[in-house]
């Protein structure tokens, strides 16, 4: 990064981080003593409220930390939070109007190392949807417990709907195959930006090809960017898909019934980080 925006950038970081901290704090003194371990102030556990300034800052804040380090999955997640609102609104309706979605809305399924069955998944034939999302966690060496709770949406529902999002970005991945480096992040951030209209995956598709070399921006403007764009717009609501009752399922049929093309491209999930 050009060394003369290095020092505004860490001061940012370090002031989004103390801001953070404050709104922590806040919440603690303004518990009541009607406060339980089920709820907070009747929205959901771990709920943080924040004013709109509040709000604001930390987006400004967490988009500074997520631009100087993609990896930092904790700025990225406030920003989601902080600046979806409209989107989550939009793709909270997409999943009331489908069936499949609606029970999904009203089961509050989660994707967890709890609630998978990874010896039934590891058993699955090659080609099927659970076994390849197995070989995807374990190729990269990701897992679905990394991905951090809701804390700043001011409503119950559309929480729920952003902490399904991050648990299936990792099954997007999948239906996409797409590797965990940074060319395979951005050409899902891609595809997510057209799906579900979310700033920070917007943010993160216009950024993104920042990091990469001059070889993988040409694969991108070439071949993966247009194909993740078409394919978010089309596609079925990603969101409204019952994932585990799907492990089964053969992921090629998956794809067909969401609308999604195979990759022009095929990645490899060696070199995370690299660019």
């Amino acid at each position: 990064m050009w060394p003369w925006i290095r020092k505004p950038l860490r001061w940012l970081s370090q002031r989004q981080c103390v801001l953070i901290s404050k709104v922590h704090v806040q919440q603690l003194h303004s518990s009541s003593s009607e406060f339980t371990d089920t709820c907070y102030n009747g929205l959901y556990p771990g709920h943080i409220p924040t004013t709109p300034i509040q709000r604001a800052l930390l987006a400004v804040g967490s988009g500074v930390a997520a631009l100087r380090d993609p990896y930092r999955h904790d700025m990225v997640a406030v920003l989601g939070e902080t600046t979806g609102h409209l989107a989550l609104i939009n793709l909270r309706d997409r999943m009331r109007n489908d069936p499949e979605g609606y029970t999904i809305l009203t089961e509050r399924p989660r994707i967890r190392l709890s609630t998978l069955d990874l010896s039934k998944m590891a058993s699955l034939p090659d080609g099927s949807f659970g076994r390849e999302y197995l070989r995807f966690l374990e190729d990269n060496h990701v897992t679905p417990d990394s991905r951090a709770d809701v804390k700043f949406v001011d409503n119950e529902e559309l929480a729920y709907v952003m902490q399904r999002y991050r648990e299936v970005h990792d099954l997007l991945h999948t239906l996409l195959g797409m590797p965990t480096n940074m060319l395979g992040e951005v050409a899902v951030k891609w595809f997510e930006a057209a799906q579900t209209g979310l700033p920070m995956c917007a943010l993160g598709a216009a950024l993104g090809p920042l990091r990469l070399n001059a070889s993988r921006l040409q694969s991108l403007f070439t071949s993966l960017g247009p194909w993740a764009l078409q394919n978010g717009r089309r596609a079925r609501c990603v969101l409204s898909i019952f994932y585990e009752r799907r492990w089964e399922q053969n992921l090629e049929d998956l794809r067909q019934e969401l609308n999604i093309e195979p990759p022009p491209v095929i990645l490899s999930a060696s070199n995370k980080r690299s660019t």
